[in-house]
């Protein structure tokens, strides 16, 4: 892919990786390919002059959820969960700064000697000095998830858009694996995915981007230069807007 024109639509973006996006083909923990793809098309959106926040998740590692359904408590599950996103990170910085990108992880659970403690401003500063920063640890309280700290950083930074990666190329009235008739939406708003509890984000992360009309870009991730694509606004056959506008079908 090549780098997308600047100025693209947007300036200051978050991009929400889940922790499954990096297995590339495996069942768990982190495919090294896979990673290298993506920190590739990372650095060519900051090359850009995009600046560019990243959340990322760590299903591939612990997923708390999971941990609680199983007998542990539920608070201790999600500090597991947050320790896994602080693996992520680590080795999203080591794949972009092998690049040559200047990265840096803001942690919301103070570990000084991996990464920096979370400051709003000193976030921005970063951002304004075009550095990739990655947000690591959630919220840093338990009982939230990846997508809602994914929410509330993109508001803090003033983002312009939450770039949602994802498997599939956009939102579905249904399973497209499962269903043959499943239908794609090209935009929605946010009270339909809330009332059709449409797999888009988690209802609080939904809500606080309602609140403050933060429009969501949903889009397949494992198509090479999908990223800079969505950056441009050209959405086409990879994805879906969430936003303020009406609901639409592809």
């Amino acid at each position: 892919m090549s780098a997308p024109a600047s100025p693209s639509r947007y300036k200051r973006i978050l991009l929400k990786l889940s922790g499954e996006a990096l297995m590339g083909d495996g069942k768990y923990g982190i495919h090294p390919p896979t990673l290298t793809r993506i920190a590739e098309e990372l650095k060519e959106i900051a090359q850009a002059g995009v600046e560019l926040a990243v959340v990322i998740g760590g299903g591939n590692i612990f997923r708390g959820v999971a941990g609680s359904t199983e007998g542990m408590d539920r608070a201790s599950a999600d500090y597991m969960g947050m320790l896994a996103t602080c693996i992520n990170s680590m080795a999203l910085q080591d794949a972009l700064e092998k690049q040559g990108c200047h990265t840096r992880v803001l942690s919301a659970i103070k570990m000084e000697q991996i990464a920096e403690p979370y400051i709003r401003r000193r976030a921005v500063r970063h951002l304004e000095k075009g550095r990739i920063v990655i947000f690591a640890a959630g919220t840093g309280n338990p009982y939230f998830t990846t997508d809602t700290a994914a929410s509330l950083r993109a508001m803090e930074i003033n983002a312009e858009v939450i770039l949602k990666a994802t498997k599939v190329d956009g939102v579905y009235n249904a399973d497209p694996k499962k269903d043959p008739a499943a239908r794609r939406y090209r935009t929605l708003t946010y009270m339909d995915v809330l009332k059709q509890n449409l797999n888009v984000m988690d209802s609080t992360a939904i809500s606080l981007c309602m609140d403050n009309k933060l429009p969501i870009i949903v889009f397949d991730l494992t198509q090479r230069g999908n990223i800079g694509k969505a950056i441009l606004g050209d959405l086409g056959e990879i994805g879906t807007l969430v936003g303020v506008g009406e609901t639409a079908w592809a």
